[in-house]
């Protein structure tokens, strides 16, 4: 009877420690791992809404007009979405200090809490685009190959091969992208702002989009050949060589004929 008593201890010993295994785990998970609301977006709520419709009436509606319809001074925001304010509104181009060929950016007027609430009244009144979350401007999970092609096919003829930056007409410009946060580039190819096109999922999906960025974190601070010579490519190179090497040949002529007389 000892014996078979002693066979079922042993049978039932890795059952149970399994069960303390998993206990174990499952305690360790619930108290490290996320909630749901710190692993979530933050909806907007009724209120975020109304305070946002404060914040625009006494800061925006000169120019977009009482009920975001537009004016002759600015476009209408019905259907803009949240991304298009985040990114306005979060690189300090909205307000407007002025009216010029293209909005500057500056420093921030609002903090993060009331550029959500703008964003969630002007999304409050048509569909469009959403602020994207972490994950997808990730660069880290970005593919900069993929990232690089797809910069050179739709970006660099504006923005430089690297995202320097480049004049445009009118005294319009494509600024440097170096200094852009992830997040504000995902919602630039979203909303296409300035004189920039707009780059829906359809024409570059989101995925290709978190590349895009991926490749863009990489420049500004490694130069692989050398002297980035501003980051403007042929131009600056082109110069260059035109001062140095004419430099060089005005001096050898001027010491072989300094040395023939």
């Amino acid at each position: 009877m000892k014996a078979l008593a002693a066979r079922r201890h042993d049978r039932r010993a890795p059952v149970v420690l399994l069960l303390l295994a998993l206990l174990l785990t499952g305690g360790l998970y619930a108290v490290l791992a996320p909630t749901s609301a710190d692993a979530a977006p933050k909806t907007a709520t009724t209120d975020d809404i109304a305070t946002g419709e404060k914040l625009f009436q006494a800061n925006c509606a000169t120019c977009h007009g009482p009920s975001a319809g537009g004016t002759e001074d600015a476009p209408s925001l019905i259907g803009v979405g949240a991304a298009a304010v985040d990114f306005q509104v979060g690189t300090g181009r909205m307000p407007m200090q002025m009216n010029g060929p293209q909005a500057q950016a500056k420093p921030v007027q609002f903090d993060d809490e009331q550029i959500a609430q703008l964003a969630a009244y002007v999304a409050s009144l048509g569909a469009g685009p959403a602020i994207p979350t972490d994950d997808m401007v990730d660069p880290a999970k970005g593919d900069v190959a993929n990232g690089m092609a797809l910069f050179r096919t739709n970006c660099a003829m504006c923005h430089n091969a690297v995202g320097a930056g480049g004049a445009l007409s009118q005294g319009k410009f494509a600024p440097n992208l170096w200094e852009t946060s992830p997040r504000h580039l995902y919602e630039a190819m979203q909303t296409g702002p300035q004189s920039m096109p707009v780059f829906n999922d359809a024409t570059i999906t989101p995925e290709e989009k978190r590349d895009i960025i991926a490749f863009i974190d990489e420049q500004g601070d490694v130069s692989p050949g050398g002297l980035d010579l501003g980051s403007l490519g042929p131009v600056s190179e082109g110069l260059w060589a035109w001062v140095v090497g004419l430099g060089l040949l005005i001096g050898i002529s001027v010491w072989i004929g300094a040395k023939s007389s």
